[in-house]
Parts: C-alpha cells; structure tokens; sequence
C-alpha cells in the first residue's frame, strides 16, 4: 500500500498583514495533529497575485481550492486535512 501524499498548503499573504501573521501562526497547532506541508507565499513578489487579491488576504488555498479567506477556520482546515480534495 502507497502512503498517501502530504496535502500541500498554500498561505497567500503580505509581509505587513496582521491578519496574514495570525493565519500562520493558528496553522501551527494544526501541523501536530495533520502531516501538510505550508508554502508561504508573499503575494508582493508576484504581480499577478497582487492584482487578483490586492488587501483581500490571507487566503489559504489546496491548489486552486480556497479553504479559508481573512480569518482561520480551524473546521474548515481540519475538514479539508482530513478528507483532501
């Protein structure tokens, strides 16, 4: 039997973000209790990222799958760590 992939976590952010800084900060609990691996992504680097969000951020994404937006929603995370699209 395969082992099943790490689910990969996407937190789109900026540097200056409270809301951002709080997001990452709630995931850490979450990654003692699910195996996910977190790319942080700084959405000023990107300009395309940056014009699609703008200040509408943090967005956490699976792939192109948006699982929470402005504020953590620890269900939301654990529904998705639990059951991966």
């Amino acid at each position: 039997m395969r082992n099943k992939p790490r689910p990969r976590l996407t937190l789109l952010s900026r540097s200056w973000c409270h809301l951002c800084d709080d997001m990452r900060l709630a995931l850490e609990p979450m990654a003692k209790l699910h195996a996910f691996d977190l790319q942080i992504v700084d959405i000023d680097g990107d300009s395309a990222l940056e014009s699609r969000y703008g200040e509408d951020i943090p967005v956490l994404l699976a792939g192109e799958y948006e699982i929470c937006r402005h504020r953590f929603d620890a269900a939301r995370v654990t529904a998705y760590l639990t059951n991966p699209r």
